[in-house]
């Protein structure tokens, strides 16, 4: 399958470890060679270009900085390879700290830095020179979760602010909801689904992918009819109305996704399209939500998760 990003474009690769994704990335960056296909860069095909001759920033992980270098120097050291020097690299150096907050951080050495801040000059480096792409693997994996959700943020006003295209790899689905233009979901070294954060959220195409991106309740079905909205389905004896995604529409048989979130618990007397009755098994504090296992009828072999938005009045067990 092909994938094409546009100029400008925040793209996530995004699956669990040994998907491909970090291969993918050092493939378009240049260390690792393809076995098949063509890697383009606007309409320049740089399949068989080395590393340094593809324009191209990319920020590791470890964040990869020279310990016994400044972080002027370790920003400095992009330009100096590419022959600039004198007032054009000070000012190169200077305006890229400044765009990630670190003007005046010139002559600190990397241990004297946060894990933010070294991520910031790592991202500093890569900007430097003002590449077409910038290449991410897991940037802020190492960083804590609250510092990591700031980061989150931040790393995408400035990619927005430069217009820079990113292609950014992580096996944090929540980090590739929050910062991605587009998802590229990967599995054993294939493409499951391409699309928008909304789209690979609420429009799975595929089991794998409906099971790696948020929590889903997944349940045998078999389709007894139709109508212009979707397929009526029975699930142990119940009749369920659903939407198509991705399974044989003239299939007998069925799996029926249903995200926690989206079950809605009705008070006495009132009265619902696909209304189920249930049993509260047990019901987990989660700060913002409470999550209850409920457990149908006795001939359904399942328990159903049901994700409700903390309330004073939500029962505690």
């Amino acid at each position: 399958m092909s994938v094409q990003i546009e100029a400008g474009e925040f793209v996530s690769l995004l699956g669990p470890s040994g998907s491909g994704k970090t291969t993918t990335l050092m493939m378009i960056a240049g260390f690792e060679t393809p076995t098949a296909g063509q890697i383009f860069i606007g309409a320049r095909p740089v399949t068989g270009l080395p590393v340094h001759r593809r324009n191209i920033g990319v920020v590791f992980q470890n964040y990869a900085l020279f310990p016994h270098l400044s972080v002027f120097e370790n920003v400095a050291f992009a330009l100096k390879m590419r022959g600039i020097s004198g007032s054009e690299l000070r000012a190169g150096v200077a305006e890229a700290l400044n765009l990630v907050q670190l003007s005046g951080y010139e002559g600190r050495m990397p241990h004297e830095l946060s894990g933010g801040q070294q991520q910031r000059v790592a991202l500093a480096r890569a900007l430097v020179f003002r590449p077409g792409v910038v290449l991410m693997d897991e940037p802020l994996g190492a960083l804590d979760k609250q510092l990591r959700e700031h980061m989150q943020l931040e790393l995408k006003h400035l990619q927005k602010a430069l217009g820079t295209t990113v292609v950014f790899v992580t096996h944090d689905q929540g980090e590739a909801l929050t910062m991605s233009d587009r998802i590229v979901v990967m599995n054993e070294a294939k493409v499951e689904q391409i699309g928008t954060p909304e789209e690979i959220y609420e429009h799975p195409r595929t089991h794998f992918v409906a099971s790696f991106i948020g929590e889903s309740n997944f349940l045998d079905a078999q389709l007894v009819g139709k109508t212009d909205r979707g397929p009526v389905l029975d699930v142990a004896g119940l009749q369920v109305r659903a939407t198509w995604q991705g399974f044989d529409r003239q299939a007998g048989r069925a799996t029926l996704m249903i995200r926690p979130e989206k079950i809605i618990p009705l008070a006495d007397g009132l009265r619902a399209d696909n209304e189920l009755e249930g049993v509260v098994q047990e019901a987990v504090y989660h700060g913002n939500v409470v999550k209850y296992r409920v457990s149908l009828h006795a001939v359904l072999p399942v328990l159903l998760t049901v994700a409700v938005p903390r309330q004073a009045s939500s029962p505690r067990f």
